[in-house]
């Protein structure tokens, strides 16, 4: 009888590389590593909002030449008696507060409930999910989504000025410099992150149980899957929008502070 040889193990079965990597790590450094950044986000946040105050800014506005912080868009006023963040930070910062995503990071990391998915809870209470106060707050993150779309389309705007820069000297050019490039940047990875929301998936076809009874079945079909392919790595958009709001707020400052001129074109 003729003997079959087994076929040798390939060189890539079993887990990749990044799998294995993450399967090595105590659980713990995950959740410490969403508490610092999560934490110093907040604080940088407070500090460039309420506390810091760049040279001839107004009201601690961050801004130079054709760039506006997204921290301060759209700027309500200048010159009243609290820093205008306050008037914007409320919808970005409520949006991803009670973003599904970030409250699964913040549960198991801030209040580690649970920490890891191989941990137990470490904290022996009653469980009741988010029907009491302050958790039951974030059912009302389909609203936050409407008021995070309006700052959103307030920044796409912001962008547009940059380009189209009205400074003296420059009125009439395109304005292509370092800044529009990060600004764009920012605002297109706000826009993966927001338009990739489970909500708005949800609410754009994800209630319907059949397409092609419904009203305007094919064209909420065919939103929900463009959602569908943005909400798959909504992971990964929450993370590069929120390191990227902060690089285009420290860009800014550091202008405004005169360490360096905006590298730029006119055309």
């Amino acid at each position: 009888m003729a003997q079959v040889t087994a076929p040798t193990p390939s060189a890539h079965a079993g887990p990749g590389l990044l799998q294995r990597i993450a399967r090595d790590q105590p659980w713990w450094l995950l959740p410490a590593t969403v508490v610092t950044v999560l934490g110093g986000f907040t604080l940088y946040v407070l500090w460039t909002a309420f506390v810091a105050a760049p040279p001839g800014s107004a009201n601690h506005v961050s801004e130079w030449g054709p760039y506006l912080s997204p921290f301060f868009s759209p700027t309500i006023w200048k010159t009243g008696p609290i820093s205008p963040a306050i008037w914007v930070l409320w919808s970005p910062l409520a949006f991803r507060g009670s973003c599904y995503y970030y409250r699964k990071a913040y549960y198991r990391s801030f209040f580690w409930d649970p920490p890891a998915c191989a941990i137990g809870e470490l904290r022996h209470r009653e469980y009741h999910g988010e029907s009491r106060f302050p958790m039951i707050l974030n059912n009302l993150h389909r609203f936050t989504l409407y008021a995070a779309v309006i700052v959103l389309g307030f920044l796409w705007y912001d962008v547009v000025l940059a380009f189209l820069s009205t400074q003296p000297g420059s009125r009439g050019h395109l304005w292509l410099g370092l800044g529009t490039a990060i600004m764009l940047i920012n605002v297109t990875l706000l826009s993966l992150y927001t338009f990739g929301c489970h909500s708005l998936r949800h609410l754009v076809g994800g209630g319907l149980d059949c397409y092609s009874t419904a009203r305007l079945g094919v064209t909420r079909n065919r939103a929900w899957q463009f959602v569908t392919r943005l909400n798959n790595p909504h992971p990964r958009w929450a993370w590069l929008s929120l390191f990227s709001v902060v690089l285009t707020d420290v860009y800014i400052r550091v202008l405004q502070h005169g360490v360096f001129l905006d590298p730029h074109v006119l055309l």
